[in-house]
């Protein structure tokens, strides 16, 4: 039996929901990284951060590759890009009428 589209949206928008999921896809989204810059840019343990990496391998959203020793991290689906620029235009439009995090959605 198919899922419900409403479902398989509930379960995507589930494993967004974790901030350093979040800052791992706004990263990869300037261009692919390699883990050592994606740790020292999110500030996490390498454990924390090789699970919140295997959620999102897993749900497709993201892809590695070796290169010269490193781990890179790539965007899977370009589609990521414009998703997380949506989540930003909501909540710019939401801050603006009360008042917070404009520091923080200043485009970079």
């Amino acid at each position: 039996m198919p899922v419900p589209l409403y479902r398989a949206k509930a379960e995507f928008f589930r494993i967004l929901g974790h901030p350093a999921r979040i800052r791992v896809l706004e990263l990869l989204a300037e261009g692919d990284k390699p883990v050592h810059e994606l740790r020292a840019a999110i500030g996490i343990e390498a454990a924390s951060l090789s699970q919140q990496l295997s959620v999102l391998r897993l749900a497709g959203l993201v892809s590695k590759r070796h290169e010269a020793g490193d781990v890179v991290y790539t965007l899977s689906l370009p589609a990521v890009k414009d998703l997380l620029a949506a989540a930003r235009e909501i909540i710019a439009t939401r801050a603006a009428s009360e008042g917070g995090l404009v520091d923080e959605l200043t485009p970079r």
